[in-house]
């Protein structure tokens, strides 16, 4: 067992394209879509303790119980005991960078890295499989995180083809408004009839089939998307409210972040084919 303080990222993720195919019995979306990482994103430390106890700093009045990092914690710590391995306890704490309801995959990662990192400490005696079926209990982009790579995701986002997607320099917005992920997909208005990508998908039309809606619901989604589109072509990532731009250079990317509105944020990455958490921890 690993007795060493661990700092790990988490890392952002951009959905290039985003399908939506149909809809199950059970509620959940058919989708697919291509999912990349970014240099970017939260940072999660964890400090081994002497007792067995989870520890997670405070964050902004988010209960434990509604926190996927504790829920994380928990859940894997559960999965050891039941197979009668031993545990110890473990401090949390992060530096939060990414925004919340910002289609970035702030909390799926964070949930994601909280398994990794907690995985590696308890001596990585859990698979990268096993904990991508833990990682599905708590949201649908969690196994993309726990797998590492850039992946063409189908199903509910739990089947993963780990491909290789071309590098750029991306310019992400938030347009400082919070999204809900559940009302998006609960929604009339929200397309689920996308014709599934053939074989050759790279070669296909892709786009994001929550765009259209999001823009309806929050204008400001929509002036972030006319704003970029000023300087490369634009789309939002996710349910929103991030909208992405990919360019040649940083320094072209950071040119357009230097114009960027007052009342909105903004951070320059370039993307990534392996997670930075992977990376870390020695998966790669």
């Amino acid at each position: 067992m690993n007795s060493c303080a661990l700092s790990v990222i988490a890392p952002a993720k951009l959905n290039l394209f985003l399908h939506i195919t149909g809809r199950r019995d059970d509620g959940y979306h058919e989708l697919e879509t291509l999912f990349t990482f970014l240099d970017h994103g939260d940072e999660l430390h964890f400090q081994p303790r002497q007792d067995s106890r989870l520890e997670l700093a405070p964050m902004n009045g988010v209960a434990n119980e509604d926190n996927l990092i504790f829920r994380a914690g928990e859940l894997l710590r559960q999965a050891y005991q039941q197979r009668g391995l031993e545990v110890c306890g473990v401090n949390i704490d992060i530096d939060k960078r990414l925004p919340m309801g910002g289609g970035v995959g702030g909390g799926s990662s964070d949930a994601a890295t909280t398994l990794l990192a907690l995985n590696s400490l308890w001596g990585n005696k859990l698979s990268l499989d096993e904990l991508a079926e833990l990682g599905i209990q708590l949201g649908a982009d969690v196994p993309v995180f726990i797998g590492g790579s850039s992946a063409l995701a189908r199903g509910v986002g739990e089947q993963l083809q780990a491909v290789d997607v071309p590098q750029h320099w991306y310019l992400v917005v938030h347009p400082q408004v919070h999204i809900s992920t559940a009302a998006v997909f609960g929604h009339p208005d929200l397309p689920r009839d996308s014709a599934p990508l053939p074989q050759q998908w790279q070669h296909a039309e892709h786009r994001n089939d929550c765009e259209a809606l999001v823009k309806k619901l929050y204008s400001e989604v929509e002036k972030t998307l006319q704003w970029l589109l000023k300087y490369a072509p634009s789309r939002m990532t996710g349910t929103g409210a991030c909208c992405f731009a990919a360019f040649d250079s940083e320094r072209a990317a950071l040119d357009v972040l230097e114009k960027l509105p007052t009342e909105w944020q903004g951070f320059v990455a370039k993307s990534l084919n392996q997670s930075p958490a992977h990376t870390a921890l020695g998966l790669n």
